[in-house]
């Protein structure tokens, strides 16, 4: 299997021997923040309002194979397609079932979702940037203990611009050292913006490093995004039933301390799923910050995009995009379930037939 090992070697092995040849269900997990509008932070979208769009333009080709909020494919403004792409072809090949869960949107998705009570965020520079914490976390509580009961296991994404400033916030605020260490859209990292940004919400909400490192709760709620508590309480709910992957990137290290902080028995039965740009990103370090605070072991799917015949993937190879929407989970979970009829070649080729059917519906 393409797959490559960034964290707890023994663990990570034991989890891919226990998925191997299962049917997993997908799970994106929606939202949009104001923080992902700070200009220089994110490139998702061709500028920071569009960002209200790629959520729901990302759930939509999910499950329809297109996008009917946009029109076209969600792009960077340097032209870079959506990763829900690659999420989408691995899906497809491997016909993994797929659902869309609301955290909190602006921008309705035009398709089937389940709602869980969520608001969209607002700019944690203002140190208040989520509504309904603790009550989303438990309607997502119920929703992972009821989908673990119909499937083998759950292989959970998001869909959040902006979301590795909100990552680096909750982290801060529970004590976790994560500056210099969340990964970016960008090809060149921001991280003196993203610092700037995050000490700025705490300041405003009267909090320091540290200061809420028993209160995940209100760390989410002053700091972070609507994507997280979703996301938590869906893995709280589902681990104590089945296996879990998160699919994503350094976000998934700020849900992974909230989970900690609120229920580490919750752990076990995890492991995150991630691609190989994020696993070497000499930019970011993943597991240099979930280490800090727990033993949950890192995959990355090994894609390679260098020999494609689009400039718009071999771009990737660059440093631009790197992950999202569950990208190298859902690569994962296909090259598990099907074994060695999923390699990064077959995806690549598949994705690159995805990528030209879009390209002529912009």
């Amino acid at each position: 299997m393409d797959v490559l090992i960034a964290n707890n070697e023994p663990k990570a092995k034991t989890f891919l021997k226990e998925i191997k040849g299962k049917k997993p269900l997908f799970i994106c997990t929606i939202a949009t923040t104001e923080t992902g509008k700070i200009p220089g932070l994110s490139a998702a979208g061709a500028n920071p309002d569009f960002t209200d769009f790629t959520p729901p333009a990302d759930a939509e080709l999910l499950l329809l194979g297109k996008c009917k909020s946009i029109q076209g494919v969600p792009i960077t403004p340097d032209g870079i397609p959506t990763p829900a792409l690659v999420t989408t072809s691995a899906l497809h090949l491997a016909e993994i079932p797929v659902l869309i869960v609301n955290g909190g949107v602006k921008v309705r998705p035009q398709v089937p979702y389940i709602e869980l009570g969520g608001n969209s965020g607002r700019d944690i520079r203002t140190g208040d940037s989520v509504d309904n914490v603790e009550e989303v976390i438990e309607r997502a509580k119920i929703l992972g203990e009821q989908l673990a009961k119909v499937t083998d296991y759950l292989v959970i994404g998001e869909s959040i611009p902006g979301g590795t400033t909100t990552a680096l916030g909750v982290l801060s605020a529970l004590g976790v050292n994560a500056e210099g260490k969340v990964s970016s859209t960008l090809p060149e990292n921001p991280h003196g913006l993203k610092v700037d940004v995050v000490k700025a919400g705490l300041k405003t909400a009267g909090e320091k490093f540290g200061s809420l490192s028993n209160n995940p709760i209100k760390a989410v709620s002053c700091v972070g995004d609507p994507m997280m508590p979703a996301l938590a309480g869906l893995v709280i709910g589902a681990s104590k039933k089945s296996p879990v992957l998160m699919a994503g990137g350094t976000q998934m290290t700020a849900v992974l301390a909230v989970i900690n902080a609120l229920d580490s028995e919750a752990l076990r039965n995890v492991a995150v799923g991630t691609t190989r740009w994020v696993a070497k990103d000499k930019s970011s370090d993943i597991c240099g910050i979930i280490n800090q605070f727990c033993d949950v072991p890192v995959l990355a799917a090994d894609l390679d995009f260098s020999s494609s015949m689009y400039s718009g993937l071999r771009v990737y190879e660059t440093g631009l995009v790197k992950e999202g929407v569950g990208a190298g989970g859902a690569s994962l979970a296909a090259m598990s379930k099907l074994g060695d009829s999923v390699t990064k070649q077959t995806l690549l080729k598949e994705i690159e037939n995805n990528y030209a059917l879009l390209m002529t519906q912009k």
